[in-house]
């Protein structure tokens, strides 16, 4: 008798993505035999909670099948009374699943961008930091396809277009460090996979807060929208986030090609050339422009872009556009610059 059905789906998703690894880690290489490189480790990023509990079991049970190295981080954010000891806890289970190394790593989260954002860069700075101390060469995310349906409202309700809409990549970060194996499961069969092999699971307060813009959405919003839409809006949002991607990486490539185009010898963008090209693929060029002369992309929003784009769409000599990061656009002569000021 196999596996119940959701840990079976858990576990082929995670063997999925440790077979592209393995192919990226060691591929066939021609003529002489290359020396045996050392196994890769992945690692589990894990908070307690179902959807990464359930991702550490798939990849303690998948890693020693394909030779891999498997281990587990938690990092403990601090924000909660007794999240010392919450993290502790998680190391321990990750432990019993057999996963090594394994630990836990605190944070102090800022208030840039506000608590759900600052929260997040912490954490991502402290995985980053994980894989560099144990050279590992990917962490595994648990974000499931509600967690993509949530990112896509989230987006949507920004305006900031397309790249938005795309939510999260399932291969990211650094030379494609992340990896989200779940973005085609729900949340239900994460919870059920714990279920079914008595894993414990943590539910984290901060997720029913509704302080919390997230929390808002996945406990009135959502259900509400399935309410008046019916049943299948996560499933129509998430797959709205992969062509939404698609879309997004094509226009990217179009812009990278063109920007080639509308520069002069001197390395200035002309104005003419820009005016010519699509709305899409000329705010892309004046976005990579800016973000190159400095300014963060964190904080570089589509107003901004708007702004820049009427120096070459409207122009009636208006002066120059100030953008974050001390970064100035201006309109000189038929070409734009931007720099900083």
């Amino acid at each position: 008798m196999g596996p119940h059905p959701a840990v079976a789906a858990i576990r082929l998703a995670v063997r999925r993505v440790l077979h592209d690894i393995l192919s990226e880690h060691n591929p066939t290489a021609s003529g002489a035999a290359p020396e045996r490189p050392p196994l890769p480790l992945v690692l589990a990023a894990c908070s307690g909670g179902a959807d990464s509990m359930a991702l550490a079991s798939a990849l303690a049970f998948e890693a020693p099948k394909l030779g891999i190295r498997a281990g587990g981080i938690t990092v403990d954010h601090g924000l909660q009374s007794g999240s010392d000891v919450r993290a502790e806890e998680v190391v321990l289970r990750l432990r019993e699943l057999g996963l090594d190394p394994v630990e836990s790593t605190a944070v102090t989260v800022g208030r840039d961008g506000g608590p759900e954002a600052a929260a997040r860069d912490a954490r991502y700075a402290a995985l980053d930091a994980a894989a560099a101390r144990h050279g590992a060469t990917a962490i595994l995310l648990g974000h499931t396809r509600d967690d993509q349906a949530e990112t896509v409202l989230l987006g949507l309700a920004r305006g900031s277009g397309i790249r938005s809409l795309s939510g999260m990549a399932a291969v990211s970060g650094a030379e494609g460090r992340y990896r989200r194996p779940f973005l085609h499961l729900d949340r239900q069969t994460a919870r059920k996979a714990c279920m079914v092999q008595s894993l414990p699971v943590w539910d984290d307060p901060h997720n029913a807060d509704p302080a919390y813009t997230r929390s808002r959405l996945r406990h009135e919003g959502l259900p509400a929208l399935e309410k008046a839409l019916g049943k299948g809006v996560v499933e129509a949002l998430a797959r709205t986030a992969q062509l939404s991607r698609d879309d997004a990486d094509a226009l990217d490539a179009w812009a990278g090609q063109a920007e080639v185009a509308v520069r002069d010898a001197t390395g200035l963008l002309e104005c003419a050339k820009l005016f010519a090209l699509p709305p899409a693929v000329r705010r892309r060029i004046l976005r990579r422009a800016a973000i190159e002369a400095g300014a963060p992309a964190g904080s570089l929003f589509a107003r901004h872009i708007e702004e820049v784009d009427r120096l070459i769409t409207g122009w009636r000599g208006q002066g120059a556009i100030n953008l974050p990061g001390k970064v100035v656009a201006q309109r000189q002569g038929g070409r734009l610059v931007i720099r900083q000021g």
